[in-house]
């Protein structure tokens, strides 16, 4: 259900927000309905990631109108998440949005923008050279669908995988330079 609650209900932690952004993730999708079991107690805030600017702090790192943004930590499945228009965390959580950064594009990138980076950071510290094609799997998801534009940008050839060919043209349009059927794969 969807339902007001008064702010002294958001759960415990230094820093209090009022939420710009938040993006829509698969996992909250799951959280709304019985498939996933992803949240894991009631009443539940979806939102696995938000920005937003502070509005009180007891952390010494954070002051009131600081814009940050928050991703992980278990917000949305054990803690409250970002779909509402105020959220409280613990400081350690939060990260101040970079100079040059707005909280809107740093959340139409949100947890699945960082987790595609993290990927693409890994395999080059790994000795994924740009010469080589790599192949991203489940490539029109939001994970896939960002790692795919990463990759392509950096000078990757990208094969993306995917189940659902009529999306061809769009990965193609995100710079695949091939895309296999994922049954290929099996």
């Amino acid at each position: 259900t969807v339902t007001s609650l008064d702010e002294s209900a958001l759960p415990e932690g230094e820093v209090t927000v009022a939420v710009t952004f938040s993006s829509l993730n698969y996992k909250d999708g799951l959280a709304v309905s019985d498939k996933g079991k992803i949240a894991r107690s009631f009443p539940m805030i979806p939102g696995v990631d938000w920005a937003g600017v502070v509005e009180s702090s007891d952390a010494p790192n954070f002051k009131p109108g600081d814009k940050v943004i928050l991703t992980g930590w278990g917000v949305g499945e054990t803690y409250w998440g970002g779909m509402a228009e105020k959220a409280r965390a613990k400081a350690e959580w939060l990260v101040k949005i970079p100079p040059g950064m707005d909280d809107r594009w740093a959340m139409s990138m949100g947890t699945a923008g960082l987790t595609a980076m993290m990927c693409v950071h890994a395999l080059e510290a790994n000795g994924l050279r740009r010469e080589r094609e790599v192949i991203v799997t489940g490539a029109a998801g939001g994970v896939g669908s960002i790692a795919v534009a990463l990759l392509a940008k950096l000078g990757y050839k990208v094969v993306a995988s995917t189940g659902r060919r009529e999306l061809d043209p769009y990965l193609k349009s995100l710079g695949a330079t091939a895309i296999i059927d994922r049954a290929e794969l099996a």
